[in-house]
């Protein structure tokens, strides 16, 4: 078995492309995996530290926000994707895969509609409730389109739909840390509500300054936070905590390796709405107040966010009201034990478990 996958940019593409390979693996234990991601984005080093060989292409995303800087790198995004095309193509023809496997990304694009042109099996797993663009074009050639909302034939041709919910980290999945041991390891009292804060692996800059600007809730509320800011804002978020006295209720980490540890130790979890977070969370089963991200296509983390609300199983706020009401809802839920409860059994009942195993099977179908 040789096996591509191909995409990244965020957590979100890459946990999910680790844990397809890792699937993989363990069907056939002598399976060659390559990779390819784009060239400086998060995939670069985190698929290396997962075991798996990468390859960069020199491709980008289009600058909606048109400053002088960003409208050069627009300018350049033709010959990016022409160069990308090209590298692409070489590697197709050294490593000749038996299949390959888009998961959503910069490098996906190219990588799926030169595997297509060139004859190759592809497969293409959408993780989200909305369709983008390029999903639904390279969806044209995709022998199996594998989804994790229904619904789905709205964008994709129904009968190559697969439902197999999205991968997400095994130590989520199987879930096997304890509150205490999530407290221990981030050194919070377990006597005390915890509330995660977490922006996505790239962090979030609203959720961080509604943060930064309340400081004196946690304190005053008696709710210890466990805070996840992202490379960017990290030393500023230090900064304010240790000018605020805070230390002692807020917790400040750039990236948490063990959100398994994290999860356990939360009683409420504020987080964007990326397709990846939100199942972890139906695996995870705590309460939730999310805040998709304005700033992606088809603003589909707003529409991931609404398919949990309508359910029960979440509460939602605007990214433009987090400042002023993210935190009250917040103090709402944490005040009704009923609420908590019933969000708690609602978002179980969306967790899908074994996608990585269930689009693995895909996989061997389509190869055989």
């Amino acid at each position: 078995m040789k096996i591509i996958v191909s995409g990244g940019g965020s957590g979100g593409h890459i946990f999910p492309a680790v844990a397809i390979a890792n699937a993989v693996r363990r069907r056939w234990p002598d399976a060659e995996v390559l990779f390819i991601g784009a060239e400086g984005r998060m995939e670069m080093e985190k698929v290396p530290a997962a075991g798996y060989e990468i390859k960069g292409l020199p491709i980008a995303g289009l600058q909606r926000k048109l400053t002088p800087s960003n409208i050069v790198k627009n300018l350049q995004l033709p010959f990016k994707m022409m160069k990308s095309g090209r590298m692409v193509r070489d590697i197709l023809k050294e490593f000749n895969p038996d299949i390959v496997v888009g998961v959503g990304g910069f490098a996906s694009e190219p990588t799926l509609k030169a595997a297509a042109k060139m004859g190759y099996p592809t497969l293409l797993q959408e993780q989200n409730s909305y369709a983008g663009l390029t999903n639904k074009m390279l969806a044209r050639d995709a022998r199996v389109i594998c989804v994790a909302y229904d619904g789905m034939e709205r964008f994709f041709p129904k009968d190559r739909i697969v439902f197999t919910g999205n991968p997400v980290r095994a130590d989520i999945e199987q879930m096997t840390a304890t509150r205490d041991e999530g407290c221990a390891a981030f050194g919070l009292d377990p006597a005390k509500r915890t509330l995660l804060s977490v922006g996505g692996s790239l962090g979030a800059r609203s959720i961080n300054e509604m943060i930064m600007s309340h400081l004196y809730f946690f304190r005053e509320n008696h709710i210890q936070l466990l805070w996840q800011t992202g490379r960017w804002m990290y030393d500023e978020a230090v900064a304010a905590v240790n000018a605020a006295n805070m230390s002692e209720w807020v917790k400040v980490h750039q990236f948490i390796q063990r959100m398994d540890q994290a999860y356990a130790a939360a009683d409420i979890v504020i987080s964007r709405a990326g397709a990846i977070a939100i199942s972890e969370l139906c695996l995870v089963g705590k309460p939730v107040v999310l805040i998709p991200s304005p700033n992606v296509a088809e603003d589909h983390q707003t529409k991931n966010a609404l398919a949990l609300v309508d359910r029960g199983a979440a509460l939602m706020v605007r990214d433009a009201d987090c400042q002023a009401t993210g935190l009250a809802a917040v103090l709402e839920l944490y005040e009704n034990a009923s609420q908590r409860e019933a969000m708690s059994a609602a978002i179980r009942k969306m967790a899908v478990r074994g996608a990585a195993d269930k689009i693995v099977d895909q996989i061997a179908k389509i190869v055989k």
